[in-house]
């Protein structure tokens, strides 16, 4: 096995910040469901909250994002059309995050208003988010989305905080196979998804970040059969702080992979198929072959961001402990560079 190091479960309550919001090393840690909260203060300029969802249809793939760097909320839409490849997009950056509501709890509401678009993520008590869209003009047309988001109650997911220092730290929690049901109607069509076939995956991140930063990411979450298959795995990013969010969920049990994974792909061409290995072992041995790019670029002055995101199918095999082999023949899902300067 190609543990490098053990990873602390976290199984209580806690803070993410002190009194003099820097990282409460008691937070430092995983846990299989969001115990932590994001209390985050101070630090001006250098907080950063996102909420990003990617719904994964059996037509469309649909994301809605809501970030805020403090100075600047960026939010942003988007949907792919699998069989005609289109991409359409929308991105409205608010100057101080005017009409931006982020909660600290993971399961919380967060919400954005503007004129060019409204978006609310809404936590319910009872287990589920209601993910509502308004955008008048998204590529001409008028778009609604109307989704309802289910978090099975014994499901688990995945809540890593990743520490570089006291002053520099991120909590991710990523929630995959979740089931979900709904529509998005756009430019006539109604695009309607199914509890029984159709995941939702939940990308929460809140913390200080330094200036310049640059990350991979790589995710999925699908049937496999009768299984409910949910991939996560990071890179660059929390390479040498004792930390990885690299894990995998089967029918709501949560992998947790402690190693490093590397992410091989020609940056020249990002197209070219990606390799996603673990650092020391052959525990995690994937293939990611891309069918679609979408570049994403934000340059805002203070902030510029530059995203690399690959929609395309992992193929090959993970080991996990206390499962044994997962083999993935053809699994539809994402792959992505990032860099910021924010």
């Amino acid at each position: 096995m190609g543990n490098q190091h053990s990873e602390r479960l976290l199984e209580q309550p806690v803070q993410l910040c002190d009194a003099k919001g820097q990282l409460n090393p008691l937070a430092i840690g995983y846990a299989k469901s969001p115990l932590i909260e994001s209390n985050l203060s101070g630090n001006y300029l250098r907080k950063k909250k996102w909420n990003y969802w990617c719904v994964f249809g059996e037509e469309i793939l649909f994301s809605a994002t809501i970030s805020h760097m403090d100075y600047a909320a960026v939010c942003f839409v988007y949907m792919f059309h699998y069989d005609s490849q289109q991409l359409i997009e929308k991105t409205v950056t608010l100057p101080l995050g005017r009409g931006v509501k982020m909660a600290p709890g993971v399961l919380d509401t967060v919400s954005a208003e503007s004129k060019e678009m409204t978006l609310r993520f809404v936590g319910h008590q009872e287990g589920y988010t209601l993910l509502n869209v308004h955008i008048p003009d998204f590529d001409g047309e008028p778009l609604h989305a109307s989704l309802k988001i289910t978090h099975p109650e014994n499901q688990e997911s995945l809540n890593v905080v990743i520490p570089w220092d006291r002053n520099h730290f991120q909590f991710t929690a990523k929630h995959h196979t979740l089931p979900v049901e709904g529509s998005v109607h756009h430019g006539g069509y109604e695009y309607s998804f199914d509890a029984q076939e159709n995941f939702a995956v939940l990308d929460y991140g809140r913390g200080m970040w330094p200036r310049e930063a640059t990350w991979n990411w790589g995710f999925a979450s699908q049937r496999i059969g009768s299984r409910r298959v949910g991939l996560n795995f990071g890179g660059k990013w929390t390479d040498g702080t004792g930390m990885t969010e690299n894990a995998v969920i089967v029918d709501g049990k949560l992998y947790k992979i402690s190693e490093d994974v590397l992410f091989g792909y020609d940056r020249e061409d990002f197209k070219k198929p990606w390799t996603l290995r673990t650092k020391f072992s052959s525990d995690v041995n994937l293939t990611f072959i891309p069918f679609h790019e979408r570049v994403a670029r934000t340059d805002a002055k203070l902030v510029y961001s530059e995203v690399h995101q690959l929609f395309g199918y992992f193929k090959g095999t993970i080991y996990l402990e206390g499962y044994g082999k997962l083999v993935i023949s053809h699994m539809l899902g994402c792959v992505e560079e990032h860099s910021a300067r924010w």
